[in-house]
């Protein structure tokens, strides 16, 4: 008996969960459903602002970025996605300075952390929200962000390449006084050095008048 009365009590359980599972599929089936068209709705297709899906260099409308090649995004991203490459150039007034010669981003290895964009001191990087990133190959996911041609320094005028130049010429006189006086503190130094012993008065003697 007690087998039976199991056997229909499972048999009630059976029924009633497949009962429960049929009323959840029926209201899904009369649901309206939501269909994203895409790609044919690319043009229309919204996507978060925050959403973060490529690092690039922030370009102003003359073609200018503000990365000064300091390697602060470099040394702070965990990956080691990011390679700032620099060179050096030499202003009007004779100075060297460095610049970014190429940015090296390797998408494939982003962990999209941003640490990058919060730690740079000229707000110079930001990522996009362009989600179509998929490619065929990794090489194509290694990307250069200063893509476009360098834009030259404006031209200095006639009155701060005068200024340059004194300054150079200042800073070149200031440093061949400082080694005169250097070669010559040397020298009387030397000259200390090469005094007889005779001639040095003992200690505790008066030197003559």
């Amino acid at each position: 008996m007690g087998s039976v009365k199991d056997y229909f009590s499972s048999l009630g359980t059976g029924i009633a969960s497949l009962v429960k599972g049929l009323t959840v599929t029926g209201k899904e089936f009369v649901t309206p459903k939501i269909t994203e068209k895409y790609p044919e709705n690319r043009e229309t297709q919204h996507v978060a602002q925050r959403f973060r899906a490529c690092l690039e260099l922030i370009y102003d409308k003359d073609g200018r970025h503000k990365c000064i090649a300091c390697g602060t995004c470099e040394r702070n991203c965990p990956n080691g996605t990011i390679t700032v490459e620099t060179k050096m150039v030499e202003t009007p007034d004779g100075k060297k300075k460095k610049k970014l010669d190429r940015y090296i981003y390797d998408l494939g290895s982003c962990t999209f952390c941003q640490l990058c964009v919060t730690s740079c001191p000229t707000n110079a990087l930001d990522f996009s929200n362009d989600f179509e990133q998929a490619v065929f190959t990794r090489s194509k996911l290694v990307k250069q962000l200063n893509y476009l041609p360098e834009v030259p320094d404006p031209e200095p005028t006639p009155e701060e390449l005068a200024a340059a130049e004194a300054a150079k010429k200042a800073r070149i006189e200031a440093a061949m006084k400082a080694a005169a006086e250097k070669k010559a503190a040397a020298a009387a130094a030397a000259q200390s050095d090469e005094t007889p012993a005779a001639d040095k008065p003992a200690e505790g003697e008066a030197k003559p008048e």
